[in-house]
């Protein structure tokens, strides 16, 4: 096997998609797809099905991804250190749309202050996107709430986040039963969830909700007098300048675990990330 033809796989397995795999890679169609075939013939597996949406890993694919990704892990780390001035590490991070809304880009700041040579990426997506990207080898680490594949990830790193009632400052605190509540339309993000379950402890029932799909909306809505929401105190903090909603913090906060693949030997940008999360 040639790791050229193992970074087209793996570019293949991750965009589900041969002409998309091609399109990024710069290639023809029919180049990918011999190259495919090369690797195939020389396992004598099928790696991939196709469907209708284009293809899908088959049980031997998944097997050789999760190589793939350690293999290709270890030639660029190899780079990295015997020549660091020309080859620079490498660090993805998973988080949800909120999660990674304020603290998390803080973290990086902080971080790459003492680690110039490696390049971060964060991805955003759902709970369980990030964690089957994370199981694939897609992310080095995912910021996580709430549960998760215990046989699978385990937990590195923790803090708490503080959270904010935010409400539009005509309206009054103690009327917050007569409020609608504005939530992601995200079902798994911990700050809907924490709106309901707060609102349900309450005995208020039949409560409107209204959906937006991005925190910048959510904000926006409460600000336009639409309703109530939840927001992590870190993003509330640095939007006080906002007159027009007002904010009250609750004695309830969110744990976050940075949670990592079970494996032997970690990448060094990841071992050096954890280290500066643990004494920070």
């Amino acid at each position: 096997m040639e790791s050229h033809d193992l970074r087209i796989f793996k570019h293949v397995a991750e965009l589900q998609s041969v002409s998309k795999a091609a399109e990024k890679l710069g290639y023809v169609q029919p180049n990918v797809s011999q190259r495919i075939k090369v690797l195939e013939d020389e396992l004598g597996v099928r790696l991939f099905i196709r469907n209708n949406r284009g293809v899908s890993l088959t049980e031997e694919g998944s097997v050789l991804l999760e190589y793939t990704n350690q293999i290709i892990l270890l030639m660029d780390e190899a780079k990295s250190l015997v020549n660091p001035k020309k080859w620079r590490g490498s660090l993805t991070i998973g988080a949800s749309q909120t999660i990674s809304a304020v603290r998390i880009p803080k973290l990086f700041s902080s971080f790459l202050r003492e680690h110039k040579n490696i390049d971060v990426k964060v991805r955003t997506n759902d709970k369980q996107k990030l964690q089957e990207m994370l199981s694939y080898g897609e992310l080095d680490g995912v910021f996580i709430n709430g549960t998760y594949n215990y046989s699978q990830f385990e937990i590195v790193y923790s803090y708490f986040e503080k959270i904010v009632l935010i409400s539009p400052k005509h309206s009054q605190f103690e009327k917050q039963h007569d409020q609608t509540l504005i939530v992601n339309s995200d079902t798994n993000c911990i700050y809907r969830n924490k709106t309901l379950d707060i609102f349900k402890e309450s005995n208020f029932h039949d409560l409107a909700i209204m959906e937006f799909d991005s925190l910048e909306s959510i904000l926006q809505a409460v600000h336009d007098g639409l309703g109530i929401s939840i927001i992590p105190a870190d993003v509330a903090n640095i939007r006080k300048e906002i007159q027009t909603i007002q904010y009250k913090e609750l004695s309830e906060t969110i744990k976050i675990d940075f949670i990592i693949k079970h494996r032997k030997q970690q990448p060094q940008s990841l071992k050096k990330f954890i280290h500066f999360l643990q004494r920070t």
